[in-house]
């Protein structure tokens, strides 16, 4: 039994989780509320198979505990001090072989007691966390150590039944919530099942006696957390794109010529309106136009390193739709413009992967055989 407690508990304790709450910091807490109404079972040692002494029905009693830790993350592990206390009215006399003075009474008969049981332990507890940082978390685990058990029965007019305390292995399994309410306290809720099981006694006869107990309780608790990783302080925000050039100068009268460009139009970061600047330079594009002809409009649609490169050919595909909108709104003929989409392919500014560059963020406009090549 004393093995599959230490199973359950440290399959507990090993679960894996996702979220992270409170990490590197150390941390102590103290936890307080009730245990519910359970049963102690009082067995004769000496027998096989093992022969029921007797067992007391337990009332609501009390539960408390220390516990010292440190949340690595997704896991938290913690010593606990803990004590326990219930009273139990009455005990159920199965066998009378634990009675004093060779006393006798029918099975089932039940007697006053007028003690209370008690017990401290010591435990070592593994948690597993989920939820967001520094907020609202839920926990399970478990833990395994030792506890030593106070087990007085006194009953009146008979005398003292049991009076002998021991000390043993021990086990227990946790669940619960804690919310953050400043950046050092937490509040929560903690349920515990604690279990002894086959603590050896000696009844005041001298007869070998094992006991058996277990408890749920629900505890209320108080969580300080000491100082841990400072957050990184955040980037700082990226330079300012440079002006656009300027547009070239008129060609100088009286030789009128086409100026072929390129006239090169730049763009937001992940967008393909077309800003003052742009509009500003594509006037000029289109009124140097009138004195191309009929010549070919091309456009070459360019993106930085930022996103995917299938993204990026599509955005640059939009830049270009953007352009011959409003070349066409302002007169040049769709049949004459040509575009092609470079995507990330040809940067203006040659950088790494992943950089937002604004001099890559462009349309070219060209006219005139061999445009955009």
């Amino acid at each position: 039994m004393k093995y599959t407690a230490i199973l359950l508990a440290g399959a507990a304790a090993s679960i894996a989780a996702p979220a992270q709450a409170r990490e590197g910091q150390a941390y102590i807490g103290v936890n307080g509320g009730i245990s519910l109404e359970d049963q102690v079972d009082v067995d004769l040692a000496d027998t096989d198979p093992q022969t029921n002494a007797a067992f007391a029905d337990t009332n609501t009693g009390i539960d408390a505990d220390v516990v010292i830790g440190y949340d690595f993350g997704a896991f938290r592990l913690e010593a606990e001090g803990g004590y326990k206390r219930n009273s139990y009215d009455s005990l159920t006399v199965v066998n009378s072989a634990i009675l004093p003075g060779g006393l006798t009474v029918p099975a089932g008969t039940v007697v006053q007691n007028e003690e209370d049981l008690s017990i401290w332990s010591g435990m070592l507890n593994g948690l597993v966390e989920f939820g967001k940082d520094d907020g609202f978390q839920v926990f399970a685990g478990g833990g395994v150590g030792f506890a030593n058990v106070d087990l007085p029965v006194e009953v009146a007019g008979v005398g003292t039944v049991i009076d002998d305390s021991t000390t043993d292995f021990a086990w227990q399994l946790l669940a619960g919530a804690r919310v953050a309410i400043s950046d050092k306290l937490d509040i929560g809720l903690k349920y515990r099942y604690f279990v002894v099981d086959e603590f050896e006694f000696e009844a005041a006869n001298g007869l070998p006696i094992e006991a058996d107990y277990n408890s749920h309780s629900v505890l209320a608790s108080l969580i300080y957390n000491f100082g841990g990783k400072q957050a990184p302080p955040p980037p700082p925000p990226p330079p300012p794109p440079p002006p656009p050039p300027p547009p070239p100068p008129p060609a100088p009268p009286p030789q009128v010529q086409c100026n072929t460009g390129p006239y090169i139009v730049f763009f937001d970061f992940d967008r393909s309106d077309i800003t003052a600047e742009a509009a500003a330079i594509l006037d000029n594009a289109i009124t140097a136009y009138a004195n191309c002809g009929s010549a070919r409009v091309m456009l070459a649609g360019h993106t930085d390193t930022s996103g995917s490169a299938r993204y990026n050919m599509g955005l640059a595909e939009r830049r270009n739709a953007s352009v011959r909108s409003y070349m066409t709104g302002r007169g040049i003929p769709d049949g004459r413009i040509t575009g092609e989409a470079f995507g990330e392919s040809q940067p203006r500014v040659p950088t790494a992967d992943g950089v937002r560059e604004a001099q890559n963020r462009r349309v070219e406009v060209t006219y005139g055989p061999g445009s955009g090549m």
